[in-house]
């Protein structure tokens, strides 16, 4: 993995100029299965520093991922400005022949950027939550639930019919069945807005603890966790940031990850949203996209819209060597 302390982390990161250059403003994407330190940390929250020169390897792989990027639908690009991808992407280690495990890709957003990035000597491995877990939400048709018994097989054809040109080989399981054959091969495990709905339920079914578990697992000694999570404030109550409207203390998930193995490496304030300060009465889906309990008010659909998309904490964590 390259050195993720070779050049700057600050919020005017190194891609800054590319998501402006791809016109980023926000669209509508269907939030996922919702229907959707101590001193001596290693922090990479920090004021503007001068950029380093980047070394050629960095440079050629910056070239690349800005690449797939401006190749993205409009729909897609318009969510830059709110998802990062290139700054996150980055600040994770992601790199071009790695082995990568995206939990829950659903329709693809992050995997239609990565598997291309990752190319033809990479691997994308999606990874969907566990079939017991989905009969908990109380939403999901008898025929939904019943699908997500192929999900799998159904997500690797789908996934396939997405790439007309050579990508990263794709792999899929679902949590709590990691195969043998991931078992220490893996590169980065990406927990994208994915981490809520495992805490939310752990106590129906360890969800959360059988997610870290496949985690460690999959991954190689030195390997790494991404984790972008809608961010409680610290002082709400925990029966609230308990990841049933969405959001998750920062410290909630720190402590889960390092409880299973990890050590934090580093933190971003890429995907911070000061704007949002929510409350124990609000829940991530009033925000844009989803806009929940307001499309048929305008005034108040404008007043979420002006918030913009939810805070996300963006940490970074790795399994010892």
């Amino acid at each position: 993995m390259f050195d993720l302390f070779r050049y700057s982390t600050s919020k005017t990161f190194l891609f800054t100029a590319l998501a402006l250059s791809l016109g980023a403003c926000q669209s509508d994407d269907a939030p996922v299965a919702e229907s959707d330190r101590a001193a001596e940390t290693a922090t990479m929250v920090t004021e503007a520093e001068p950029t380093a020169t980047l070394e050629p390897a960095a440079a050629a792989e910056q070239d690349s991922l800005a690449a797939v990027l401006a190749t993205q639908p409009d729909k897609v690009q318009a969510r830059y400005a709110a998802r990062h991808p290139a700054e996150t992407l980055t600040f994770f280690g992601v790199e071009p022949g790695m082995t990568v495990l995206e939990a829950l890709p659903g329709g693809g957003w992050y995997s239609k950027i990565l598997a291309p990035y990752l190319g033809e000597s990479g691997t994308l491995v999606g990874v969907d939550y566990s079939p017991s877990l989905f009969p908990l939400f109380g939403f999901f048709s008898e025929e939904q639930l019943k699908a997500k018994e192929t999900w799998v097989d159904d997500w690797l054809e789908e996934a396939r019919a997405w790439f007309d040109t050579p990508v990263a080989d794709l792999d899929a399981f679902q949590f709590g069945e990691l195969p043998e054959r991931l078992e220490g091969e893996v590169d980065a495990v990406l927990f994208v807005r994915a981490l809520h709905n495992l805490a939310r339920f752990e106590g129906d079914g360890g969800f959360l603890t059988a997610a870290l578990m496949n985690t460690k697992a999959a991954l190689k000694p030195g390997g790494v966790v991404g984790v972008v999570q809608h961010m409680a404030p610290e002082d709400a109550s925990d029966a609230w940031a308990d990841g049933s409207a969405g959001y998750l203390k920062k410290s909630f998930v720190i402590a889960q990850l390092e409880a299973a193995g990890f050590e934090l490496i580093g933190e971003s304030d890429i995907n911070v949203n000061p704007l949002d300060q929510p409350t124990s009465e609000d829940i991530v889906w009033r925000l844009p996209p989803t806009l929940s309990g307001s499309k048929d008010n305008p005034e108040l659909a404008a007043a979420m819209t002006a918030v913009g998309e939810s805070t996300r904490m963006t940490l970074l964590f790795k399994k010892p060597e």
